[in-house]
């Protein structure tokens, strides 16, 4: 836990809002400078971050030991909060939790926990994961982790073993994962061999199903993605891919029997290379945050929806971890002006398009509503954000369209 950042200590009932770092469920803490919460709060919330286990320690399945440490982590801190953050100006009554990547899908999953329930108002969950495992999936997962360095996922073989020994062995499994994919399915195509297990006590059921039945109809919940998700994990950018590549890909990402002929019918003009990161974006951030914001309005609960569409550089466009620079305001002119492919106005843009997004976030940790209006199937309202920001119907309709009769739900072993 970081201490709080408050606009003024001898204040009372401050919008509360409790960042929660992302990284792959395996990496990442509070002490990062790209999420100092200092603009935030001097813009009158109390800002909250905090440290939770993480790799093996937070999130392997081992038997002995209660799945989704890391997250009940999370609920702890958010315990402390309700506890002791009036003494810092804060109002308990009003915490709104925000995270990125992996904090969203920990968000996504505090949503539905109940140890987690009454811990906080609102939520805002950024780049939401599709990928959540059911216990014998994560199980073999960690079975092959703890295999590398010859002991069993239990904790009775792992609590002698050198932390630095099973995070090593989750590297070496990490650069495997894609040779797991007949038996471990699509997420051995990810970059992270953890995720929240849905054991059916800790986390009872995947978000999108639980939200669906109305599990979070009390928490106003603002939702979205970046246009580019997948930009920064592609590590065949630039490299020119055969249809075939792309055929497996597809094969093992896209929806339904024959999800490769809708993204070749919605997307004739993308190139194999094109389509490659389309699927992965989808699959594994764009479709799952958008439809969080559908199962949170069928459930009953009020929800927005916001996709990120400017960028600032040629190489990674509107990538995946850009919000939340510029939601804490820790992208400046001077970063942007030096990058080697800085798109000519960008430098110029930049504090606007932060200044937007910061609003928005605190409009909606303060009053619960970020100024738009709220996601509905029938007119799919989007905030979306570029160097103008505009309100629109949700700008992604192709792959809308391919995934609109999927089902995110618990990802099971393959065989």
């Amino acid at each position: 836990m970081s201490g709080p950042l408050t606009p003024d200590p001898g204040a009372a009932g401050l919008p509360v809002m409790v960042w929660i770092h992302g990284g792959g469920y395996q990496e990442g803490g509070s002490a990062n400078p790209h999420a100092d919460g200092t603009t935030l709060a001097g813009s009158g919330v109390v800002v909250v971050s905090l440290n939770y286990r993480v790799g093996v320690e937070g999130f392997a399945h081992i038997i002995g030991a209660p799945a989704n440490r890391g997250i009940l982590d999370q609920a702890a801190a958010l315990r402390w909060v309700q506890d002791n953050i009036a003494a810092f100006g804060g109002d308990p009554g009003n915490v709104t939790v925000f995270g990125q990547s992996a904090g969203a899908g920990c968000i996504a999953a505090l949503l539905t926990m109940p140890t987690a329930a009454g811990l906080f108002r609102r939520a805002i969950p950024q780049s939401v994961p599709g990928t959540f495992f059911s216990p014998e999936l994560a199980a073999a997962i960690s079975g092959a982790i703890a295999a590398e360095v010859g002991a069993r996922a239990t904790v009775e073989d792992l609590v002698g073993i050198d932390p630095r020994a099973l995070a090593d062995a989750k590297d070496t499994i990490l650069e495997k994962m894609p040779e797991f994919v007949e038996t471990w399915g699509p997420m051995a195509l990810t970059p992270s061999p953890f995720s929240p297990v849905v054991d059916g006590n800790v986390l009872p059921e995947a978000p999108w199903r639980a939200l669906a039945a109305g599990a979070a109809r009390d928490i106003d919940l603002l939702v979205g993605h970046t246009r580019d998700e997948y930009r920064l994990f592609n590590s065949h950018l630039g490299i020119e891919m055969t249809d075939e590549q792309v055929n497996t890909t597809l094969e093992w990402l896209a929806p339904g029997p024959d999800g490769g002929r809708g993204y070749r019918g919605f997307y004739p003009q993308a190139t194999p290379a094109q389509l490659y990161e389309l699927v992965h974006a989808d699959w594994l951030f764009r479709m799952p945050s958008l439809h969080l914001a559908h199962a949170q309005h069928a459930g009953g609960g009020p929800a927005w929806l916001y996709e990120l569409c400017w960028s600032f550089n040629h190489e990674q466009g509107a990538s995946h971890s850009l919000d939340f620079l510029l939601v804490f305001g820790t992208l400046h002119s001077d970063d942007v002006r030096k990058h080697r492919s800085a798109h000519p106005d960008a430098a110029d843009q930049v504090t606007a398009v932060s200044q937007h997004m910061r609003t928005d976030w605190l409009n909606f940790a303060t009053n619960g509503s970020p100024g738009w209006a709220r996601y509905n199937p029938a007119s799919r309202s989007t905030r979306v954000y570029t160097a103008e920001p505009t309100t629109q119907p949700y700008p992604e309709e192709p792959s809308r369209r391919i995934w609109s009769t999927h089902q995110f739900d618990t990802l099971h072993m393959a065989r």
